[in-house]
């Protein structure tokens, strides 16, 4: 383990394990409590790499680690884990708890988003390459079309494997492990057996055949069980095997589930989902149509239209049209034209870019940039595709349109797929589906920082300036300098620079637009970063970890993404004040330029008015 040497010479340094009462951490350093503090070691400590400074104060023995004091913590526990049932361990659990469609939206996000770029540079190639041969300046047969197609489709085909390696980092498991459990899925051989004639049984049950390239749904189903099993393994394997075995039980485990159950789900899901679809086309005119139409985005998104294919190719074949794949056209126009709803309103310069640009490839019949990229982790223009969808599947369904030949694209180059007596009413429910989208994706609006955030595209809405970025106060109150603070290791500045704020009330704001990277299941401190990378550091008081969490309500959860002025955490100040220092102290703690901080201690402050700048480490060295 990486800090392993640092916790054994801490516990050399504070005089061993025996001589530890008790220990846990707070945000920024270790806290013992020592049975004989004459036995520590003070300068050892102090010598160790990890370990940025020695206070003592309020009956402990304080060791100053910094961000990384979780790791250095686990670290001690694992050297003697006698001291691991203290008040250190405290659970996540005990933090905010997101709403389950929060945390659900907030996986999407953080899963879809990383593979932003590559996802939009594909389906842009595969827009252009849809709109080259429809404009007959590239022949679909040429070996230079199938090189380009290869390049444009490689993402999409190997999307189980890109998203297992981003949900894998999502849930803190282990990438590669993830990566080799989705590429089994699609490994040739795998294929090809499941292809075959003969039925296949793994150990004697069944194994369903399913076509997991270009899937999505299996792939988030098996890394989250993935993430679990790895984790139990890894608390029953003692250390000196993990490296060998957590790796094989994991996915000895976690891949039969899958191909046995998991990766077939969608399919069994899908088979009567399209029994149902069936009888809406028969039955259901313009509602159904409606609800066909409006659903579409999430039937595709999970795989289960794949079932629908037998039926549409007996329709073509026995009645010459099939009803069915002009809604496919709906969903593409209402998915480009929510997307470009996105492009209009978004306030970020990056994010108005790769709306546009994905809006392009969806109106060219290449949806997955749009939808996976833009629509799902935004939320509501999702709720827009399907609004739109809605409104143009009543019209296809309830008027009969048809389309007369499987052209394999929705978008614009497949339009002569629909020329036929029922043309005209086609060609309304796309337009109306993508206008309604377009509107109800401009009057929804959406919450966009998210998505900036995680996939790195600047917002835009950053309070910067070539002096740095512009850092407000995090609360009313009178603003002081940091060195006149009652704790030695943020008044030497030992964290790092900064300035603290004596609170007027115990609203505490964000200070910047950015993520929260840290929140302290007490509530008295988390930790922020900003689109430049500058991290931050809010501590709401003096030793008030020791309160337990009493007074603090924290709104905010590790994870989540900020704007300036959005409320952090709630303090009951006459609680706290009764036996602790009040002072919320805000120091820069990484990333900052050498003397890139500027602090101004002005007296009377209201929450947000600009207390520091601080020059990115990163922007000094694109200067430089």
């Amino acid at each position: 383990m990486k800090y392993s040497d640092d916790a054994v010479a801490i516990l050399e340094g504070v005089g061993g394990a025996d001589n530890v009462a008790d220990v846990f951490h707070c945000i920024t350093r270790l806290r013992f409590t020592l049975k004989d503090e004459s036995r520590a070691d003070t300068a050892a400590v102090r010598a160790v790499p990890a370990v940025m400074g020695v206070n003592k104060a309020s009956g402990q023995y304080q060791v100053i680690i910094g961000n990384d004091v979780p790791q250095v913590f686990e670290a001690l526990v694992a050297e003697a884990p006698q001291l691991a049932g203290s008040q250190s361990t405290a659970k996540a659990a005990d933090a905010p708890r997101k709403k389950w469609h929060e945390s659900f939206f907030d996986f999407i996000s953080g899963v879809f988003a990383p593979i932003l770029p590559a996802i939009a540079g594909a389906g842009l190639l595969k827009g252009l390459l849809a709109l080259l041969v429809f404009l007959n300046w590239i022949d679909a047969t040429t070996q230079t079309y199938t090189l380009l197609s290869s390049l444009a489709d490689s993402v999409f085909y190997l999307l189980p494997v890109v998203l297992a390696v981003t949900a894998a980092r999502k849930l803190e498991a282990n990438p590669y492990v993830a990566m080799g459990i989705a590429g089994a899925l699609i490994y040739p051989g795998f294929t090809a057996l499941l292809g075959g004639e003969d039925a296949v049984r793994f150990l004697g049950m069944p194994v369903t055949a399913v076509t997991y390239s270009y899937s999505v749904i299996p792939v988030l189903l098996a890394i989250p069980l993935m993430a679990v099993v790895e984790r139990g393994w890894k608390r029953v394997i003692p250390d000196t095997l993990k490296l060998m075995f957590v790796p094989l039980l994991t996915m000895l485990v976690v891949f039969p589930i899958t191909i046995l159950l998991l990766g077939p789900l969608g399919t069994f899901v899908g088979n009567g989902v399209s029994g149902g679809i069936n009888w809406l086309m028969e039955n259901g005119g313009f509602l159904g149509g409606a609800i066909i139409g409006g659903l579409l985005p999430l039937i595709i998104m999970t795989g289960m239209h794949y079932a629908l294919v037998p039926f549409i190719l007996t329709n073509l074949a026995n009645l010459g049209y099939d009803k069915f794949l002009p809604l496919t056209y709906v969903q593409t126009f209402a998915t480009a034209g929510a997307v470009a709803g996105v492009a209009v309103r978004a306030k970020s310069k990056g994010l108005k870019a790769l709306a546009a640009s994905t809006s392009f490839t969806g109106f060219m019949g290449v949806t997955e940039p749009a939808l996976y990229g833009i629509a799902i982790p935004l939320r509501r223009p999702l709720i827009a595709t399907m609004i739109g969808g809605a409104a143009g599947g009543a019209i296809s369904l309830g008027f009969g349109a048809k389309a007369f030949v499987l052209a394999g694209n929705g978008g614009i180059p497949g339009i002569p797929a629909l020329i036929g007596d029922t043309f005209v009413w086609a060609i309304i429910a796309v337009v109306v589906a993508a206008v309604v989208a377009f509107v109800a994706s401009v009057m929804l609006g959406f919450d966009e920082s998210a998505l900036d955030r995680a996939a790195g595209i600047s917002t835009g809405d950053e309070a910067s300036s070539q002096a740095g970025t512009i850092i407000g106060s995090p609360v009313d109150g009178v603003a002081v300098e940091l060195a006149s603070v009652d704790d030695r290791t943020f008044s030497q500045g030992v964290m790092g620079p900064g300035i603290a704020v004596v609170p007027a009330n115990g609203e505490v704001v964000s200070p910047v637009a950015g993520t929260v990277v840290t929140v302290f299941p007490t509530g008295h401190a988390l930790g922020l970063r900003t689109a430049d990378g500058i991290d931050l550091l809010i501590h709401i008081g003096i030793d008030t970890v020791a309160l337990g969490g009493k007074g603090f309500t924290a709104h905010v959860a590790q994870g989540d993404t900020v704007k300036a002025g959005d409320s952090l955490v709630s303090v009951d100040l006459d609680a706290v004040g009764a036996t602790h220092d009040t002072t919320v102290i805000m120091v820069v703690t990484d990333g900052a330029a050498d003397d890139g901080v500027v602090a101004d201690t002005r007296g009377d402050v209201k929450a947000g008015a600009p207390l520091m700048t601080a020059q990115a480490a990163a922007a000094v060295a694109v200067v430089a």
